[in-house]
């Protein structure tokens, strides 16, 4: 394969999981206690972050109607961007796994330009077989994530605030969510969301600035398991 070795790559994610464990381990005593009570208000549970709270009143003061619908800087729209992340985290394992079991046939030869014609074309040759079942897959999912936000159903989360029935956004979860919680709670799926984000991001960046492909890099990350 190509790119640098792993080492490099391992060791710069190693860092960046101790500084976050570092960051983890310097919160404030208040937030290792156990799980607040239900009485106890959540701007009394959260440690605030005065810059993005300034961010907030501003957007909302400037775009009010995006703002009442949970667009922006807003706790519906990091719950909804936490949860495409982690979707994400899985179609990257998923497409890891069929191309080491060679679940796509012939991943990595060209599609035939007479054929497919510019549908194929990338500009310095033709996409891959792996790579059109990959971007239909992301395609279908997105359409399927489109029309479920457009037409959701009863039951589900929807992608905006509800003005007419009056639904407020939650109250931001600051820097450091609470960690007492267990289970299937709201502050978890925070915490997983913003774990799968950073992950995200991490990723991308030892992808790019190591030269590595982003399923070596990932594998890599996993101790060579994924691709194995």
């Amino acid at each position: 394969r190509g790119g640098l070795p792993r080492a490099p790559i391992i060791s710069m994610m190693q860092v960046l999981a101790i500084t976050a464990l570092s960051y983890s381990a310097a919160r404030p005593s208040a937030m290792r206690a156990a799980a607040p009570r239900a009485d106890v208000r959540a701007s009394d549970r959260f440690l605030p972050m005065s810059g993005f709270d300034n961010a907030v009143g501003s957007f909302a003061e400037d775009f009010p109607e995006f703002f009442k619908r949970g667009f922006g800087p807003t706790t519906k729209a990091e719950r909804w961007n936490g949860r495409h992340a982690m979707f994400g985290w899985v179609a990257i394992i998923a497409t890891g796994y069929a191309q080491a079991h060679g679940l796509v046939p012939d991943f990595d030869t060209p599609l035939d330009l007479t054929v497919w014609g510019p549908l194929a074309a990338t500009g310095t040759g033709a996409i891959t077989k792996g790579r059109a079942v990959i971007l239909i897959a992301h395609v279908h999912a997105l359409m399927v994530s489109v029309a479920s936000a457009l037409a959701p159903f009863p039951f589900g989360d929807k992608l905006t605030l509800n003005m007419k029935a009056g639904e407020q956004d939650e109250q931001a979860y600051g820097l450091f969510p609470p960690f007492g919680e267990t289970g299937l709670t709201m502050s978890a799926e925070i915490i997983n969301g913003r774990l799968a984000m950073l992950g995200l991001i991490t990723t991308v960046i030892s992808s790019v600035s190591s030269g590595t492909p982003f399923l070596e890099t990932v594998d890599a990350g996993l101790g060579g398991l994924l691709l194995k």
